[in-house]
């Protein structure tokens, strides 16, 4: 009882890199989630089982066309059940199972359904089970946590007391899983994912290779490969866009990974050709585990200067690679440039580089460089626009430098902001000029 099957590989990259699907022509079943509970409506909870499942329902070839949260109330509860029982193949519901007079969701499953709740005996002799190897006697509220709509199909769930249950109609199939993330995941991945390949004949897998792009945005990728993303079948391609960066993803429908693969491998050659040195890393692979292996291959180390992104740059160059990274500097204005300045080319004209932008970068790339011992100095410079207010895009100027003492590479921008989704770009361009920098030399 509730072992529908063994745990299933299916094929895809990391959930990392799980973020959108565009498959058009593979058939597909419809899913929908359904979380409940009035904690996540309040913000005491954030609904973190939702995002999880949906990347794995992708990773299945599942579409999942609804998301919904809806409070521990029996009516609302009900009405939002019975519309997606209406609309979808798969219903899965995460929380309301416990012990409490509020864990309801057993009862408004079965009333959706027009079954009665009966006790199931071997889902409670489980519990009893549980119950005594931790020295406790169980009560009687926990009792009702065994309770199941008349055939439904039991699921043991042993990571905690709350049993999990699937309930079929015609129509379609109830997977209902408890909401502590670490039972949920682990009764999804050993117990949905086989009934889902069962249920509903799934039997090749699907297999993803993400390419991660720097330096050109999303326009720039779409002019650049846009007639494969409109042309291709199996593979098919898609991008997602985020600060910084765009991913292109390359999914693949076979029978096996390996097959998968085999389809993938020359669309990915072609892309890469297309997209050249923008692409700096594939799958889960990051930007700082890019420059982190360039960083050990060539034997340096780096120092950084930053003011806007105040500490992002370090803080991600020391996760690239904390052996060559040797220090950090997060200055406050001008006023630490102009003090840095007293290790570089030209202390003397301090007063006049405090007006020339461009050149101040590199000025400080050469003193971070100089104060730290480092073989290389990495220095961002932005001057946002205090009348815009704005967290992604804002108006500004940036300026990127990396030297190695005798050369330099450099970038500017016109946009510079103190809002996240800037300075994750921000940090991002500066680690991908220092990546195109220990590439080609100085």
């Amino acid at each position: 009882m509730g072992r529908l099957g063994r745990p299933i590989e299916v094929g895809g990259t990391s959930p990392q890199s799980i973020g959108w699907l565009s498959l058009r022509g593979f058939p597909m079943p419809n899913a929908e989630i359904v979380a409940i509970g009035s904690e996540l409506l309040l913000g005491q909870i954030v609904d973190t089982n939702s995002p999880w499942m949906s990347q794995r329902l992708a990773q299945l070839g599942v579409n999942l066309y609804f998301k919904t949260i809806v409070g521990d109330n029996p009516i609302r509860m009900k009405e939002v059940l019975s519309r997606a029982m209406s609309r979808s193949d798969l219903v899965i519901t995460s929380g309301g199972l416990g012990p409490t007079q509020a864990d309801i969701t057993r009862e408004i499953i079965a009333q959706v359904v027009g079954r009665k709740l009966i006790r199931d005996p071997r889902l409670l002799a489980e519990l009893d089970q549980r119950f005594r190897s931790r020295g406790f006697v169980m009560t009687p509220n926990n009792e009702r946590q065994a309770d199941i709509p008349e055939g439904a199909i039991p699921v043991s769930n042993p990571n905690g007391t709350a049993p999990s249950f699937i309930v079929e109609t015609d129509k379609s199939a109830v997977f209902a899983l408890p909401g502590v993330p670490f039972e949920l995941k682990w009764l999804f991945d050993n117990e949905l994912v086989p009934y889902i390949r069962k249920r509903f004949g799934i039997s090749d897998v699907i297999t993803y290779r993400v390419l991660k792009v720097a330096e050109i945005g999303e326009s720039n990728v779409d002019h650049r490969i846009g007639h494969l993303i409109a042309s291709s079948k199996n593979p098919t391609v898609g991008v997602l866009a985020s600060p910084g960066q765009v991913d292109v993803r390359i999914a693949a429908k076979a029978a096996t990974a390996a097959e998968a693969h085999t389809l993938i491998e020359p669309l990915e050659l072609e892309i890469r050709r297309l997209l050249g040195r923008h692409v700096f890393a594939a799958d889960s692979e990051t930007m700082e585990d890019a420059v982190g292996k360039l960083l050990r291959q060539k034997d340096l180390t780096v120092a950084s200067y930053e003011d806007l992104t105040y500490g992002m740059l370090a803080e991600r160059l020391e996760q690239a690679g904390p052996a060559h990274f040797v220090e950090g500097l997060v200055g406050n204005g001008l006023t630490t440039a102009k003090r840095l300045l007293g290790h570089g080319r030209h202390p003397h004209r301090s007063e006049e580089l405090m007006h020339r932008h461009a050149e101040l970068a590199d000025e400080l790339a050469y003193a971070v460089r100089q104060q730290a011992g480092a073989n290389l100095g990495l220095a961002v410079h932005a001057l946002a626009d205090p009348a815009d207010t704005s967290e992604n895009l804002a108006r500004g100027e940036t300026y990127i430098s990396v030297t190695d003492g005798h050369k330099f590479h450099r970038r500017s921008y016109n946009s510079a902001g103190r809002g996240r989704p800037d300075r994750t770009r921000i940090s991002l361009d500066a680690l991908e000029l220092l990546r195109v920098a220990l590439i080609e030399g100085f």
